[in-house]
């Protein structure tokens, strides 16, 4: 006979509701009776009626999560984290990958609008290019990432402070002449560069100091190739930094390399910071100095929102902002005297 929620009830200790508390995810429930409760559904080799579920409450049990670009270690790090803290809730996660199309946006709304999944996490580029924009009768929905909008639910790390902070942390080591890598140009563009770029350029300016273009360099994507790329031809142009600010540690690695091929030291004749504490970064020679936020964290609130959400379509929209600490390694030092 098929096991049925009252037999794992009755076999972890707790009331049917509690057993479908775990299972569809949406209310939190308490570690230890989340655990008490997994153990029997695992013992009793409980298989969810997928089908009478919907039909009772409407739900999937599945949400959708899209990143622009799922080949960037960010996006696996905070991919993996959302699919584990999913997991606890008893959702699973169907990846998407947006880029800059936002009709993979409109078509993931529609997933939800068929009730297809029960919600979505999306990570617009700009707000501009988004679905949300203008669409009725959204489904659940929190936007994570910088863009400024009202529409819904939303999940972000200040930016504009982060940027701010890590170019005071640079200034606080005596370098004066610091420039950016990954802000808007060249054919790329996002609410993120433009943030990270105001952030600078607050902290420069507040020092009296200058933030023209020649040091707002711009690149084609946020990878390692293009910020080494970037920073191969602005050295060429005789632009050589005291230090780098780059936008993401994929940039910042790919930076790395540039200056080492060039026959610069990092952080003897340029020192170099990104943004993220990505795993890569942590083992570069040498390890990056970056912004590190939590991002279990982040999908920890982004869920509780999205769950919140579903239960209540009615809510106004919050915002929640994930704090940020600059994290010196020694790809930074303080300026040598010249």
């Amino acid at each position: 006979m098929r096991a049925t929620v009252k037999d794992v009830a009755a076999l972890a200790g707790v009331s049917p509701k509690t057993v479908s508390n775990v299972i569809n995810g949406v209310v939190r429930v308490a570690p230890d009776t989340r655990a008490r409760v997994e153990a029997a559904l695992a013992q009793l080799d409980y298989v969810p009626n997928l089908s009478a579920r919907g039909l009772r409450n409407g739900r999937t049990g599945a949400i959708a999560l899209a990143f622009p670009d799922l080949t960037t270690p960010y996006s696996a790090e905070m991919s993996h984290w959302f699919v584990e803290v999913a997991h606890e809730r008893g959702w699973s996660v169907q990846l998407e990958q947006t880029g800059v199309r936002p009709e993979r946006e409109r078509e993931l709304l529609l997933r939800g609008r068929e009730h297809l999944v029960d919600g979505l996490v999306l990570n617009p580029v700009s707000l501009g290019e988004s679905a949300i924009v203008g669409a009725e009768d959204l489904p659940p929905v929190v936007v994570i990432g910088e863009v400024e909008q009202h529409l819904v639910d939303q999940v972000r790390v200040d930016s504009v402070t982060a940027a701010r902070d890590m170019t005071e942390h640079l200034l606080a080591l005596g370098h004066r002449r610091i420039a950016v890598l990954g802000c808007p140009g060249d054919g790329f563009d996002s609410a993120t560069a433009r943030a990270r770029t105001l952030g600078w350029s607050q902290a420069m300016e507040a020092a009296g100091l200058p933030v023209g273009d020649d040091l707002r360099w711009a690149c084609r994507a946020w990878e390692p190739e293009a910020g080494a790329a970037t920073v191969a031809d602005a050295l060429a142009r005789g632009e050589a930094p005291d230090a780098l600010f780059c936008f993401t540690d994929s940039l910042a690695i790919g930076a790395v390399h540039a200056l080492w091929s060039a026959g610069l030291r990092v952080p003897d004749d340029v020192s170099v910071a990104g943004f993220d504490d990505i795993a890569d970064g942590r083992f570069t020679r040498p390890p990056l100095t970056t912004v590190r936020l939590d991002k279990r964290l982040f999908a920890e609130r982004t869920l509780e929102l999205l769950a919140a959400r579903i239960a209540d379509r009615e809510r106004a929209p919050e915002l929640a902002v994930i704090p940020h600490e600059v994290v010196p390694r020694a790809s930074t030092a303080r300026r040598a005297r010249r």
